[in-house]
């Protein structure tokens, strides 16, 4: 026996902790909702309100099962579900765990693969475009360039230690990054051997129902919640010169942001 077994042997090891006791509590047998959709909105709303960590075990179903007073088919369709919304991991031999989340800070400027590397992530991408093209006139007129200008768009499928997390969609003035091959792995190291690394930034988040698209190649059900990001990158002579849509899984990430008192 290995993982979430070994920690919990009983119904009443389970019932040791104070989120399933409470969970228990909170089932209402008389309520019209099946009691999987109960278990399952309250399990959802634990793991949101962070009162269960990362890479937390799951009791095992029959444990889990007995310790709620409610059948193992009830379980088993509640960590279903929650394993497709992507809040639970399960893992052939060793069992059901809390998925973790990535923290995005609203306060630096940094790549994807900074903020992965920063939280012992192992970011890696795969293309899904990678062109040249003629600039939009709305694109023209965000980037200040010319009508007939030339613009680098690059489009990539983020991941985090390989689950997808996110779809980035760049446009760049191809002066800043003539040579499209130079990006395999950060964009910003890229532009920074250039001189072209963006130094502030401007940026903007909503949020979102994933498309039927977005949601296949996220990985994740569809109609689930994302997290849009539009970010543009300054230069240090006012220049824009990067306009950046991203969107990430809404159940993967947390958008961080440090704020200070009015004048302080």
């Amino acid at each position: 026996m290995s993982g979430p077994a070994l920690q919990f042997r009983d119904p009443q090891s389970v019932l040791a902790s104070p989120v399933w006791s409470g969970l228990r509590a909170a089932l209402n047998k008389g309520d019209r909702q099946p009691l999987h959709l109960q278990l399952t909105r309250l399990l959802r709303e634990t793991i949101t309100r962070a009162d269960m960590v990362a890479e937390e075990p799951i009791p095992p179903e029959r444990q889990l099962a007995e310790a709620l007073d409610v059948s193992r088919v009830t379980v088993r369709k509640a960590l279903t579900q929650l394993t497709g919304e992507g809040l639970l991991n399960r893992r052939r031999g060793a069992g059901t765990f809390v998925a973790p989340r990535i923290e995005k800070n609203f306060s630096h400027l940094t790549s994807f693969s900074e903020d992965m590397l920063s939280r012992g992530h192992r970011p890696s991408s795969q293309w899904l475009d990678k062109t040249h093209s003629m600039v939009t006139p709305d694109e023209a007129l965000a980037l200040g360039l010319s009508p007939g200008s030339r613009v680098a768009r690059l489009r990539r499928l983020r991941f985090a230690d390989d689950e997808a997390v996110a779809i980035e969609s760049t446009v760049l003035p191809a002066y800043v990054l003539p040579d499209l091959a130079a990006v395999t792995h950060s964009l910003y190291d890229v532009l920074a051997r250039g001189g072209f690394r963006p130094t502030r930034g401007l940026q903007r988040l909503r949020a979102v129902i994933l498309t039927p698209a977005q949601a296949e190649l996220l990985n994740v059900a569809e109609g689930s919640a994302g997290l849009h990001i539009e970010r543009r990158g300054y230069l240090p002579d006012g220049r824009v010169c990067e306009i950046n849509h991203s969107v990430y899984r809404g159940d993967a990430y947390d958008v961080v942001a440090e704020v200070h008192a009015f004048g302080e």
